[in-house]
């Protein structure tokens, strides 16, 4: 599981770097609300990738902090798929082309690895705050 939150937070931060290096790899539109909308995201991803590596770190460590920084970031990955999701909705992200199928394949990700993460932490809650 530390190696998935760590995954998890690399491609967090490649995204970032291809949003900031060469923003039409990952950019499903050019317009102006777009890029406002998406330029909004980078302190809340960045709360996100903090949280997943400290629960990375925390499971490494054995430390009960693990538990907390899981469900942290799981919740998070909820609350950013959730404006990510509707925003994509209400402009038809999906069906522009390659871009918005990787944008439809972010959220995909987004939900599974959140729900997966919480799932994963509350079944072994008990494990996980044992000293």
């Amino acid at each position: 599981m530390a190696g998935v939150q760590l995954g998890a937070a690399a491609l967090v931060v490649a995204y970032w770097v291809a949003w900031l290096a060469h923003r039409s790899l990952v950019a499903s539109e050019t317009g102006a609300a777009y890029t406002q909308f998406e330029d909004a995201f980078p302190l809340a991803d960045g709360w996100l990738a903090l949280c997943l590596v400290a629960a990375s770190y925390c499971l490494v460590t054995a430390r009960r902090a693990a538990l907390f920084w899981l469900l942290v970031g799981g919740g998070a990955g909820l609350y950013l798929l959730g404006m990510d999701v509707l925003y994509d909705l209400q402009h038809g992200v999906w069906g522009k082309g390659a871009n918005g199928v990787v944008e439809l394949v972010i959220n995909l990700l987004t939900l599974g690895l959140s729900l997966f993460v919480l799932r994963w932490a509350w079944t072994r809650r008990e494990a996980l705050l044992s000293p």
